[in-house]
């Protein structure tokens, strides 16, 4: 009974050894997972209604590139905002989209001409980004993560 009991313990305490390895290894491979991804790029860009969930990441895209400038496009075109002086000049529009799909303004690189000729162009750009339709959130191994973007405007 006594060899029993001891051939049990020994058991017992390797099994318990086994467990602490296996566990390490574990956790060896999660952080060695961690530190293959690219945590500067996303897996699928935001999307609109009309762009095409199955498509390359680089045609998604393009078509979240294309459907934002031709929304920026069309609502600076039919705002009521006038230039004194002819104006050819592209200002850049930093904003963060949350992983809710939220949109924030972040920045306006633009030239002072711009800020001096046309005070409410923030506004404008800030009105904008609010009435776009729906986008879902860009995707990072399928979860919804923020991501900021840089988009040129180009004024004449």
């Amino acid at each position: 009974m006594r060899n029993l009991s001891i051939l049990f313990l020994l058991c017992l305490l390797t099994a318990c050894d086994w467990s602490a390895k296996r566990e390490q290894k574990t956790q060896e491979l999660v952080d060695q997972e961690i530190q293959a991804i690219d945590w500067e790029d996303v897996d699928q860009y935001p999307l609109f209604a009309d762009c095409d969930e199955l498509a390359s990441k680089s045609e998604q895209k393009k078509c979240f590139m294309e459907t934002l400038l031709r929304h920026f496009s069309k609502s600076l075109q039919d705002s009521d905002l006038v230039l004194e002086k002819e104006v050819k000049d592209t200002i850049f529009v930093d904003f963060r989209m949350e992983d809710t799909g939220a949109i924030t303004l972040m920045n306006i690189k633009n030239d002072e001409q711009i800020s001096q000729q046309v005070p409410g162009f923030r506004n404008q750009i800030e009105k904008s980004l609010n009435s776009l339709p729906k986008i879902e959130p860009a995707l990072k191994r399928g979860i919804p993560v923020s991501a900021k973007f840089r988009i040129p405007i180009v004024l004449r």
